[in-house]
């Protein structure tokens, strides 16, 4: 097949109303798959970092081959943009912007892609995705909404303290919970604007969390820096498993 053809898609530009956030609207951007029909129901891949996923990963250039190549059902990937400068007060769950970006993508923006596209609502059917901080709130919003999803993608989640204590502190197990877990091997110093982090050990401990409470985990370590080099090149497999756990 020409590359003409996993190239030509069909991205639109969305605004979300919100009673949430302080903004009162938030950009997004939505693949649609090759022959996208509204009498059909589609699982839905929402990215954090919704920019960057695009521009960076290619998610759907990435998504758009793997369907036309038949490795995967058709799919919507909707990806929710972000203020870089507000980034860690949503995404990390101490941050002062954290409880309204939850509520705002599980009470808003999740509905307003349901009332414009037919995209499926059951929890093996929707995929959290996200990477460094991204990864983490994609956790979190599971973690707040218990089987309300099943499948997060974590690529170098970025898994502070206050995450980890946060995941540890029920008892209620988690083994509706799947998740995907990749963190390169190059990431053991990484400078962040709150401090210097080891994210392999980050991710270690954070698998022991998740494990612990009976989450099912693909965990992987490789060579990597913590950087869209890296996690461009693995998101076909990790596409591929989900792909595979949970649209058959």
């Amino acid at each position: 097949m020409s590359d003409a053809n996993y190239t030509r898609r069909t991205i639109n530009k969305e605004v979300v109303p919100s009673e949430h956030l302080p903004e009162g609207e938030r950009a997004l951007r939505v693949y649609l798959p090759p022959g996208y029909n509204q009498v059909v129901s589609y699982p839905v891949i929402y990215c954090q970092d919704g920019e960057d996923f695009f521009n960076f990963g290619r998610i759907a250039t990435q998504v758009q081959k793997m369907i036309l190549d038949d490795e995967m059902e058709p799919v919507l990937v909707v990806g929710v943009d972000v203020d870089k400068s507000k980034r860690t007060a949503e995404y990390t769950p101490d941050g002062d912007r954290h409880e309204a970006y939850v509520r705002f993508f599980v009470e808003e923006m999740m509905p307003y892609v349901a009332s414009r596209y037919t995209v499926r609502g059951e929890a093996d059917q929707i995929l959290l995705a996200g990477d460094s901080l991204g990864g983490t709130v994609s956790l979190h919003i599971a973690l707040a909404y218990p089987r309300r999803f099943r499948y997060v993608l974590s690529m170098s989640g970025a898994y502070y303290p206050a995450s980890r204590r946060l995941a540890a502190a029920s008892d209620e197990r988690l083994d509706w919970l799947k998740a995907y877990m990749i963190v390169g091997l190059q990431e053991t110093a990484f400078e962040t604007d709150t401090g210097t982090f080891d994210f392999v050990a980050l991710n270690r401990d954070m698998k022991a969390v998740l494990e612990k409470r009976g989450a099912q985990l693909h965990y992987e370590e490789k060579d990597g820096k913590h950087q869209w080099g890296f996690w461009q090149r693995e998101l076909p497999a990790a596409l591929a498993w989900f792909a595979r756990e949970a649209l058959g």
